[in-house]
């Protein structure tokens, strides 16, 4: 190894594996300052962190130059199925996956990390190595090789240790959060049924039980989104149900605990189909939701169920107010985005902005599509279109 970043004299047909044992100072020196660049990631991390296993993995690759391989072999490699010491044991590829996703490292700065160490490489070989040579292409040909497997093993190790945490995460949020809300839901209910003492414990007791079921929701979007994000579709149990009573009965429920809102409930066609009753229920709950959110106090809402279509049915829920601003519209049903003013969002929202982007995951589950309009004349339409199989 080489003390300092002072390169040797041009040596004549001096092979690849041999420049990188001799040059390794250099050769880290220009990693780490890549490295550098990776903010906010490195923004905190010392040199030692930066450079972690660097050296194993420049050590793998000149000593995987120097060894004979066969052309299957070689693209076995390339494609990351190399062999290993132990099939216990990782990598330097694979640990370095583990810090760099530790530190914060996105799996876009870790793989650039490996574009950096293979140009880096090759512009120092070549500026030193003035001679060509017969094996010149064969050696950057294995050289290649080498990082891709690298790459591969990184790549895969980080991805293996993100779907690790999603399912515990999953796990957390489905058992470890559910069955105390559920308890606390349970016993104001017990509470609400015993009786009360004075209207302020029936008014606390009524809070609590509507903070639960507030909670439980969050966590079934969460749940949701968590499945989306990882390529699952929002699992639909499909049963023939009629659209209209189930919106009539998801208005019902709003004007209970919202009692100065009217709502107006219609239908007209054939309102039967093959749809997911409680899917289609958080659906329905979290567009008239809005409705009273974001819509006038002294105007009805109105709900419509137009089932005509022998092939479809046609939901839509209008209440007048506030526009949905149309850049706010584009957007409007992609995760994370309020129903209304997404820069300043109602003071006491309960909502993560996850709602209109779960809905448009059930509708689109069961094969339809959702869709808005908003204007200050009209006032704000959501749509739904539902194959009625």
């Amino acid at each position: 190894m080489s003390n300092s970043n002072t390169m040797p004299e041009p040596q004549a047909h001096e092979r690849l594996a041999d420049f990188i044992r001799q040059n390794e100072a250099a050769i880290v020196k220009e990693w780490i300052e890549f490295a550098r660049t990776l903010s906010p990631a490195s923004d905190q991390m010392s040199k030692l962190a930066l450079e972690d296993h660097i050296v194993d993995l420049l050590g793998f690759v000149a000593d995987d130059l120097d060894t004979a391989q066969t052309p299957r072999e070689r693209f076995d490699k390339s494609r990351g199925d190399g062999p290993k010491d132990s099939p216990f044991s990782q990598s330097a590829a694979e640990i370095h996956a583990a810090l760099r996703l530790a530190d914060g490292f996105d799996i876009d700065q870790m793989v650039s990390e490996y574009r950096a160490l293979r140009a880096s490489v090759v512009k120092q070989w070549l500026a030193h190595h003035q001679v060509s040579a017969n094996t010149d292409i064969e050696d950057l040909t294995r050289f290649n090789e080498a990082i891709d497997q690298a790459v591969t093993e990184s790549v895969a190790h980080y991805t293996k240790t993100i779907n690790n945490s999603r399912n515990l995460f999953l796990g957390v949020l489905g058992h470890d959060l559910r069955n105390p809300i559920g308890a606390v839901s349970m016993g104001a209910q017990w509470m609400e049924r015993s009786g009360t003492t004075s209207p302020k414990q029936a008014k606390v007791i009524s809070e609590i039980r509507t903070a639960a079921g507030r909670a439980t929701q969050i966590l079934n979007d969460l749940l949701d989104l968590t499945r989306s994000s990882f390529g699952t579709a929002i699992p639909v149990a499909k049963t023939k149900i009629d659209i209209a009573a189930l919106c009539q009965e998801i208005a019902d429920e709003l004007r209970a605990i919202n009692g100065d809102r009217h709502f107006r409930v219609a239908h007209e066609g054939d309102p039967i189909g093959s749809w997911d009753s409680a899917r289609l229920g958080q659906v329905l709950s979290n567009l008239m939701g809005n409705a009273i959110q974001y819509g006038d106090v002294l105007s009805p809402i109105t709900v419509r169920v137009a089932g005509n279509d022998p092939e479809n049915v046609t939901i839509t829920v209008h209440n007048l107010g506030s526009p949905i601003p149309p850049e706010t519209q584009k957007l409007i049903f992609q995760s994370w985005m309020r129903g209304q003013d997404v820069k300043n969002p109602p003071e006491h929202s309960t909502h993560l902005g996850l709602g209109l982007y779960i809905a448009r995951l059930i509708v689109e589950a069961h094969g339809g599509d959702i869709s808005v309009t908003s204007n200050e004349q009209t006032g704000t339409t959501f749509s739904l279109r539902l194959p009625r199989s």
